[in-house]
């Protein structure tokens, strides 16, 4: 099985999404699924299309009327500048898509104003002004409105429809009877007026009506709507390269594998091959998965394990590609490169849970199919009908109302207006919402899946206990104690790891002067040492200075690491002492989780991190679903195991090993504080970090999926009522231009009570 992933520009609606894979899946031995949210395709070859390069599929979209570019191809070499150049030109398209809707809508809307004016109100006709709004409207109708024309004219072009048809259909019929009326057909005489009549009264006029301001109406709105539309959609590559720019782009190659010779080169990472070694110095990313050779030194993992610590690696460790070497020099052999590292996979991961359809998407496909192709019909049949019961200015003047009133602009403005009064809302609240899918997602949750760092803990350490042997809680004891802490500070204050950095922040809250050290030591993976006072002082793991410390102090540092802690041990002559570091839980997370509950939902703890303090996290915050050690692929099964059982999940996370979990999710919500992935794959986005955001963001997102609904059903019922009215001839198409009008404004004021939701 061979899968492609396409970048598809161009298509604008559900339509082009179906014809875009209707026309790809036609070739035999492929199955492909478009996504029009990220304006991808991922297409799997079975063997009988291995062979199809990567220029046939280009072809195939190319002739279904888009624009596309390979971005990946399994099998190949990765290829960076390849990746960079599609992701690069999918934005500058995207970009400049929004723009050009801006540009033209802002031209529209001054035009349409005074062509509306005239057009309505009869004191304002002075001589001669139909031929000055006719030379407006041109400009609306086919400079402003070139976007809904090219769309349309491209899909008939591949024998089909979308929404853009109408809108074109609505405004050529308008502008071609408007033009023949004005040149032809009497309404270009000095003195002509013009009034707002219906159907029936065509026929007794003078000369014929124009419909300038119809066209100039469907443009303006329809372009507002697009352009909120655009703004909203979100672009999946933007986290598929966060995930990429987290790998080193280059190693400090050492030696080829099977060879003894030094090289001493930089290459770049595509170059490495399993059993090359490589040497990764303090503060530099490692290249690739593999495995310690000399060197010892503390990985910093957090951003692809969710490990809430640096973990101290040596001679044999395994280590993972992008993980931050925290001091030491390594040497590493490569056991993994390209596609086969853990990055890459996870890559993979976060790209095929994007992929795909929700099933309100489809059910919009098959609407659209049959919605515009139906008013086509009924504005043909219209037209048929009067056109040998009345006469040919009424046969027209009806279907084009038809054609009109049907033009999907409250429909167009019903998602895009909501979402963006209340993605204002939420941003006041603390949260970035992605787009309208999010909603249906908020609104059926009924589990949440929460990360522990940096989600319900702050991801800081901080001193939590100080203790001396004998003396383990007595009263008095501060004095003690405090000397522990500032001998700590004083052999840790050399050091950049977070444990030393709360021991010295810790004594320096406290006001405690750090003991004066010299002669300063470190052991890799052990502790520190020195000289205080003429004797030696260390402080460290216990393992390490276990011959010195008493069997009561043991014991109880061995219970403080059971419930999460961290341990320090300090020795000072006879005298011992130890200090316990946590994660600290987040002041809001209690009150948060109070909320979620209040809402239904049922909180479950998933963690890279060790079963101890996630026990500990789980138990203070009253959670009793607790999911410890779990690797980053491990997340989307448990994720996928709670979604078999029926429930509808949300996730709450924060790093990269968070981030296809959250885009499998039923409903991703990632901290601010967390990594662009996470944010990247997430539907909504905490960016104060404040987690008390949550509950108030999942209120309001299910608050406005419920307006997109209200509109929605006035959308709809709008054109269920007015379509008979136009058929009828109890309206023309000017007033149906002014309904329409107001029906958008209603679906705009109806967004607007979000703002207090």
């Amino acid at each position: 099985m061979i899968e492609v992933d396409l970048a598809v520009r161009g298509m604008t609606c559900a339509s082009c999404v179906a014809r875009v894979e209707k026309k790809l899946n036609k070739v035999p031995g492929v199955t492909a699924v478009v996504n029009l949210a990220t304006e991808r395709a991922h297409v799997e070859l079975d063997g009988s299309a291995a062979d199809l390069s990567n220029e046939d599929l280009v072809g195939t979209v190319v002739k279904a009327g888009y624009d596309a570019s390979v971005i990946s191809r399994t099998g190949d070499a990765p290829d960076a500048e390849m990746i960079q150049a599609a992701e690069a030109a999918a934005e500058a398209a995207a970009k400049a898509r929004v723009a050009d809707l801006w540009r033209r809508f802002v031209v529209s809307a001054v035009l349409s104003v005074p062509v509306v004016g005239l057009s309505m109100i009869p004191a304002l006709q002075f001589p001669g002004w139909q031929w000055v709004i006719g030379a407006l409207s041109l400009v609306v109708a086919f400079w402003c409105g070139w976007p809904f024309h090219r769309a349309a004219f491209r899909a008939a072009r591949y024998g089909s429809s979308t929404m853009d048809t109408l809108v074109s259909l609505g405004v050529l019929a308008s502008m071609g009877w408007s033009l023949w009326a004005l040149t032809l057909g009497g309404a270009g005489r000095i003195g002509y007026t013009m009034q707002m009549t219906g159907i029936h009264g065509l026929g007794h006029a003078a000369a014929p009506h124009l419909y300038f301001e119809t066209g100039a109406m469907i443009v303006t709105f329809l372009l507002i709507g697009r352009w909120l539309e655009a703004r909203s959609r979100r672009s999946a590559g933007d986290a598929l390269r966060s995930l990429l720019e987290l790998g080193a782009s280059e190693a400090l190659l050492v030696r080829r594998a099977g060879s003894d010779d030094l090289v001493e080169q930089v290459v770049p990472v595509s170059q490495l091959h399993v059993g090359d070694v490589f040497r990764v110095r303090p503060g530099e990313t490692v290249a690739t998965d593999g495995v310690i050779v000399a060197g010892s030194s503390s990985i910093d993992a957090s951003l692809v394990t969710g490990e809430s610590l640096p973990v101290d690696v040596g001679v044999g460790d395994d280590v993972t590609g992008a993980t931050l070497n925290t001091h030491g020099s390594l040497e590493v052999r490569a056991t993994r490169v390209g596609e086969d590292t853990t990055l890459a996979h996870m890559g993979r991961l976060l790209a095929e849970a994007q992929t795909g359809k929700a099933p309100v998407q489809r059910i919009a496909d098959r609407i659209s199919a049959v919605f515009v192709p139906a008013v086509i019909l009924i504005a043909l049949a219209t037209f048929g009908v009067r056109v040998f019961t009345d006469n040919a200015e009424m046969a027209l003047a009806s279907a084009i109302t038809v054609l009109v009133v049907a033009c999907p602009c409250a429909l167009g403005l019903a998602t895009p207006t909501a979402l963006l009064v209340g993605s204002g809302r939420l941003s006041r609240l603390g949260a970035l919402i992605r787009g309208p899918e999010v909603l249906e997602g908020a609104h059926a949750v009924d589990t949440i899946m929460l990360d522990k760092t940096g989600t319900l803990t702050s991801g800081v350490m901080s001193v939590s206990e100080v203790e001396t042997a004998g003396t383990s809680g007595a009263e008095g004891t501060s004095g003690a104690e405090d000397a522990v802490l500032a001998l700590a500070a004083g052999l840790e204050a050399h050091s950049e790891h977070p444990i030393a950095q709360a021991i010295v922040r810790a004594a320096r809250e406290r006001g405690i002067t750090p003991t004066a050290v010299s002669d300063f030591a470190n052991h890799a993976g052990k502790g520190v040492a020195g000289t205080a006072g003429g004797e030696p002082v260390a402080a460290g793991r216990l393992s390490w200075l276990a011959d010195h410390v008493s069997p009561e102090l043991t014991d109880r540092a061995q219970a403080l690491a059971r419930t999460g802690a961290s341990v320090v041990v300090t020795k000072a002559g006879r005298g011992t002492g130890l200090i316990a570091v946590r994660d600290t839980i987040r002041p809001e997370a209690a009150q948060t989780l109070a909320a979620l509950r209040e809402r239904g939902l049922t909180p479950v703890l998933v963690t890279g991190d060790n079963a101890p303090a996630a026990a500990t996290v789980a138990a203070e915050l009253g959670i009793a679903d607790v999911r410890a050690e779990v690797l980053p692929e491990q997340k989307v099964e448990v994720l996928k195991e709670l979604q078999g059982a029926g429930r509808k999940v949300a996730m709450v996370g924060d790093g990269v090993n968070d981030a296809a979990a959250l885009a499998a999710a039923d409903l991703s919500i990632a901290m601010g504080s967390g990594t662009d992935v996470a944010k990247a794959a997430a539907d909504i986005t905490i960016v104060n970090s404040d987690i008390r955001a949550i509950p108030n963001s999942l209120r309001v997102s299910a608050r406005t999926l419920q307006i997109i609904k209200e509109n929605l059903a006035w959308a709809f019922a709008y054109n269920v009522i007015a379509i008979p009215l136009a058929v009828f001839g109890v309206i023309v198409p000017g007033i149906a231009a002014f309904a329409m009008a107001s029906s958008s404004v209603i679906v705009v004021g109806n967004s607007l009570r979000l703002r207090n939701g």
